[in-house]
């Protein structure tokens, strides 16, 4: 990739990520008063769709930038699957098999969310999607980290 396209690339990754990391905060403050009314469930279960959501548009970004296909049936699946992928000669797999199992219950959970028309949320699913969320973070930092250094694009 070039220096200008490189530059393009953590340019975006880099503002994308700041939102992630807001969502992620969020989802911490939630966490901490969380409680198991369905006012707060259903909060919570919005804050999760939220997070999966940009976090997919992070992962639009890197197939924009290399392969720029996803087919579209199952495309959320495949777009996910897409990135642990290592595309040799292309690009690094951008994340890990660890990040990759935490994001895929997310975009199931955030499946759910969208489809769950006149269901509650299950309080005990939503908080363990909740506490996953917050471990994710730290490993996608990692995964997003160790994949712009391999690209040459991270500075410490």
């Amino acid at each position: 990739m070039d220096k200008g396209g490189l530059a393009l690339l953590r340019a975006d990754l880099s503002e994308q990520w700041r939102q992630v990391s807001r969502l992620h905060v969020r989802i911490r403050e939630k966490l901490e008063d969380f409680k198991e009314s369905q006012e707060g469930v259903d909060s919570m279960g919005y804050a999760l769709h939220n997070l999966y959501c940009a976090y997919e548009e992070l992962f639009e970004i890197v197939a924009g930038h290399f392969e720029n296909r996803i087919e579209s049936g199952r495309y959320h699946a495949n777009l996910l699957k897409r990135m642990k992928l290592s595309i040799e000669g292309v690009r690094p797999a951008l994340i890990s098999g660890e990040t990759y199992g935490l994001l895929d219950e997310l975009r199931r959970f955030r499946h759910f969310f969208r489809h769950a028309y006149g269901m509650d949320l299950d309080p005990e699913k939503v908080g363990t999607v909740a506490r996953k969320a917050v471990e994710l973070e730290e490993r996608f930092e990692r995964d997003l980290r160790s994949f712009l250094r391999a690209l040459g694009g991270w500075e410490e």
